[in-house]
């Protein structure tokens, strides 16, 4: 590959991703793969923001927490994919202290603020289904707006403390990340330092964000389930069940590969395992989620097609005009 960059590592500041492989053939099968990924992620969560934006009867709090959840699938596939991407295409791809700070810190912020997202839709579904006379106060704008925003909150200020226990420590074992990413574990076998209280922190901060919107989501849920199963009418408890499984179906993926990653004991981390672990709650659930919510949804199936039968419409219209402008001038 005599068309790579070279990267001088002894000179540079930064660091270095080893990505997935060096051989050339596989680089550019990931290349492939990668972009492919990041293109139908990037067309699936915009086409629902617009989606949800366009359609009055998408105007819910289920629906609004939905579109924040696709817009931080966006910043996290762009957070990671594109530095992927350019990793595939150079050898030795260098990254800079500084952006390799801030890649750590927009995907811990991202991830953290999903999780609570995640509650609150589940929250959300726990009032419609459990208190549907409330729902209109109790699921008020003013309290949509406020958990939204103490997600993102919640999410800032735990990826500052996230990112601060990781590079306060110095890296004088090696400049090489065996990852496609900067992510906490890999950052922290380079250390030449003592880490355990770095990696004490890491885990306390993900094991409370995880585990406390976890057990939120299960008591939800759990409240939800024993609700359906009092309903008398089966169509109407299959469809409130449909309603509520493709949420369940991303919690369980999400929040699987995450406690999975950062809540094992540093002695049984493997950097393999820990990059197929990575691609799976970073690269693969950011483009799954459209899908999801959109195959398991009535609500999101009925705007489609409502969008799509707009879109064959107007396209006809457009067809015909020209037709209908041009007869008299031939006639």
């Amino acid at each position: 590959m005599s068309n790579l960059v070279e990267f001088n590592e002894t000179s540079a500041p930064g660091f270095v991703l080893l990505g997935f492989t060096e051989r050339a053939e596989l680089r550019l099968l990931c290349f492939f793969v990668f972009f492919t990924i990041y293109a139908v992620t990037l067309a699936g969560n915009l086409g629902v923001v617009v989606l949800i934006r366009l359609d009055l009867g998408l105007h819910t709090p289920m629906y609004f927490f939905l579109s924040h959840l696709s817009l931080l699938d966006i910043c996290y596939s762009s957070t990671i994919i594109p530095q992927a991407l350019w990793s595939l295409v150079v050898a030795k791809p260098g990254i800079s202290f500084p952006g390799c700070v801030t890649q750590l810190f927009s995907f811990a912020t991202c991830a953290t603020t999903e999780c609570y997202i995640l509650a609150a839709m589940a929250y959300d579904r726990f009032v419609a289904i459990c208190n549907p006379l409330l729902y209109s106060v109790l699921m008020s704008q003013r309290l949509c707006v406020g958990l939204v925003a103490g997600a993102y909150l919640a999410g800032v200020i735990s990826s500052t403390i996230h990112t601060v226990a990781i590079f306060h420590l110095p890296f004088c074992r090696s400049k090489k990340i065996d990852h496609f990413f900067c992510d906490g574990p890999p950052l922290l076998a380079l250390s030449c330092s003592d880490t355990h209280l770095s990696e004490l922190v890491v885990s306390a901060l993900v094991g409370f964000n995880v585990l406390s919107t976890t057990a939120f989501i299960v008591t939800s849920y759990s409240r939800v389930l024993a609700a359906v199963f009092r309903m008398r009418s089966p169509p109407a408890s299959r469809k409130t069940f449909s309603t509520c499984a493709s949420h369940l179906v991303s919690i369980t993926l999400y929040y699987g590969s995450s406690l999975f990653m950062y809540l094992r004991p540093s002695s049984r981390h493997s950097l393999e395992d820990d990059k197929v672990v990575s691609m799976l709650y970073s690269v693969a659930i950011p483009m799954l989620n459209p899908l999801i919510y959109s195959l398991r949804n009535a609500d999101m199936k009925r705007a489609m097609r409502k969008a799509r039968g707009r879109v064959l419409s107007l396209a006809t219209r457009g067809s015909q005009a020209p037709e209908r402008r041009g007869g008299p001038l031939h006639g």
